[in-house]
């Protein structure tokens, strides 16, 4: 471990201790070539598979390493944390290796697949708990037995061994190409992944531009790095639970303000047509957090063109019934779906002309629904329209408008489109 201004760096030395501890766990994924990818971007892009591990996400390298790590005395009171998600299946599968006990908080609204994996993999020598509403309910009362039982917390990124254990994500990288790295794209959630991987390209190579990628409804870490201090956000959008944070790691802040090349973010939406697109197109299953990478190649199209490029993939764990909300998202980002009020007169046919005269041809009404008032002379409808090209948009609602129809349009009016997707 170096010391910079009292500021932890992971050492080359301490991550290949890290690598050497959880071999037996960890699998080395594959670094696969991008045929689609590599022709779209005039690049080469290869893909860090860290969806292939046994938990389906990077997590298990930091919780194993971690909890190995720990005394026997410190093993034989336990360990505790708090996630909703990878974090929590990795922490499950290290119990059950390393023998040690450990209780998980949930937040009550967790999905149960999600919940029965953790419990698959922890078998019994896990406990969950389902906790509280959100998330910062479960993670107070993980830290409050923490403190009234003397156990270990097992934090998801602030914490040094955890930090060790996701960098061995970049040594696997680097022991796997033959040619020198330009670029490499990683999703930032609290940054024990980034702060990891981009300690260990400083030091063998220093000529790599790590860029850092995050949810544009969670910018913790761009929005740290632009104050110069670790910032907290009152108010993010969780969709992409893996990388939505409200405030990164202490340890990881410096580590990435230092070393990394870039900090972007990237629009819920591109993420969701991602997602489509690689289970389309590559028949590859990833979730949010795990397409940020790759979706955030649109945003660098002009400088990685010709260069070696990685992105890593970092899980796997996709709710499936999510997948409506994915596809909506993916549609409304691409200007394709569209929400309206539409004023119907109160007599019969008006339907008919609504669906013959106003829709273009390769129109699709997905969402419909009517109150009908008594006593007046027109009611009013909320509409879903799928379109077939964006640019049909103009001319739809030019025909709504000039027969009447027209009441208001609620893709851009966020207090109201919320309660549609």
């Amino acid at each position: 471990m170096n010391k910079e201004k009292n500021t932890y760096f992971p050492s080359l030395k301490d991550v290949k201790v890290a690598a050497d501890t959880i071999q037996k766990v960890s699998a080395v994924t594959p670094l696969s070539p991008s045929l689609r990818y590599s022709k779209q971007f005039d690049a080469h892009i290869l893909l860090k598979r860290e969806d292939l591990q046994q938990v389906r996400s990077y997590k298990i390298r930091g919780a194993y390493n971690k909890i190995s790590s720990l005394t026997a005395e410190e093993a034989k009171k336990g360990v505790v944390c708090a996630s909703a998600g990878n974090h929590a299946q990795g922490v499950a599968l290290s119990c059950k290796l390393l023998k040690i006990k450990g209780t998980i908080y949930m937040p009550a609204p967790t999905p149960k697949q999600k919940v029965e994996q953790v419990k698959m993999f922890g078998e019994e020598y896990i406990e969950v708990k389902l906790i509280g509403d959100a998330f910062d309910d479960a993670n107070y009362e993980a830290l409050r037995e923490c403190e009234s039982l003397n156990k270990i917390f097992i934090h998801p990124f602030n914490d040094e061994k955890v930090i060790e254990g996701q960098a061995t994500v970049g040594l696997e990288i680097l022991e796997q190409v033959t040619e020198s790295i330009d670029y490499v794209f990683v999703p930032v959630g609290g940054g024990g992944l980034s702060a990891g991987l981009s300690s260990v390209f400083k030091t063998l190579s220093p000529s790599t531009k790590i860029i850092g990628v995050e949810p544009e409804g969670a910018p913790s870490m761009s929005v740290s790095i632009k104050n110069n201090k670790n910032t907290a956000l009152e108010h993010i959008e969780k969709f992409i639970d893996g990388a939505a944070v409200k405030r990164v790691g202490d340890l990881t802040f410096p580590i990435c303000k230092a070393l990394l090349h870039d900090m972007i973010t990237v629009p819920e939406g591109k993420v969701c047509q991602t997602i489509l697109e690689l289970y389309n197109k590559d028949a590859i299953v990833v979730e949010p957090a795990g397409a940020l990478s790759i979706a955030a190649l649109d945003f660098y199209s002009k400088d990685i063109k010709g260069k070696n490029v990685v992105c890593v993939v970092s899980g796997s764990n996709n709710d499936f019934t999510r997948a409506a909300e994915i596809k909506e998202r993916a549609l409304l980002y691409a200007n394709l779906k569209h929400y309206f009020i539409v004023i119907f007169p109160q007599r019969a046919g008006a339907l008919k002309e609504f669906v013959v005269d106003i829709l273009g041809p390769n129109d699709d009404i997905t969402h419909f629904r009517y109150t009908k008032n008594t006593n007046r002379e027109n009611g009013t409808a909320v509409v879903g329209i799928e379109l077939k090209y964006p640019a049909d948009l103009e001319s739809l609602i030019a025909r709504m408008k000039q027969r009447k129809f027209y009441g208001d349009y609620l893709n851009d009016q966020p207090n109201l489109f919320q309660f549609l997707i």
